[in-house]
């Protein structure tokens, strides 16, 4: 399964769904909203800032498409049976899940590669932006930190 929703995901079902015969592991990553932000560095420490919510946007289209290329790809190159990729847009608040990967296959390392392969192709290529809202403003992660007018 891909998906990008605005609604919440169930963990369970996304794991039932990978649960079959022949199948003697399921990986997943689960990434949730923090509630800081890494900011400017004095020495060697960095100033943590408060994160009130995230905003996520995706081109759709474009990042179901891109999605599947992972998923098409990590069937090719891994020894797995299944994959599920969710992710979510919208306004999210720290602890929210933003994203499940899950990864089901006959043995472990072939699914814990996979997983790992998938979430770092997915940060990327896919077109999902997302803007960290703090009580200095919102800011673009990626794009310079600034306050927005």
């Amino acid at each position: 399964m891909i998906s990008i929703t605005k609604k919440d995901f169930n963990i369970n079902d996304v794991v039932g769904d990978l649960q079959k015969e022949g199948v003697g592991a399921i990986v997943t990553f689960i990434g949730t909203v923090r509630d800081f932000a890494e900011g400017s560095k004095k020495g060697n420490e960095v100033k943590k800032i408060d994160v009130k919510e995230m905003v996520y946007e995706s081109y759709e289209d474009m990042a179901l498409s891109k999605m599947s290329k992972i998923r098409e790809d990590a069937l090719s190159n891994y020894d797995i049976d299944d994959m599920s990729i969710i992710h979510r847009v919208g306004v999210l608040k720290p602890s929210e899940k933003i994203v499940i990967i899950a990864v089901s296959a006959a043995h472990r390392k072939a699914a814990f590669s996979a997983c790992e392969y998938t979430i770092e192709e997915l940060k990327k290529i896919v077109p999902i932006w997302k803007k960290e809202v703090t009580q200095d403003g919102g800011y673009w992660v990626g794009g310079e930190r600034k306050k927005e007018v």
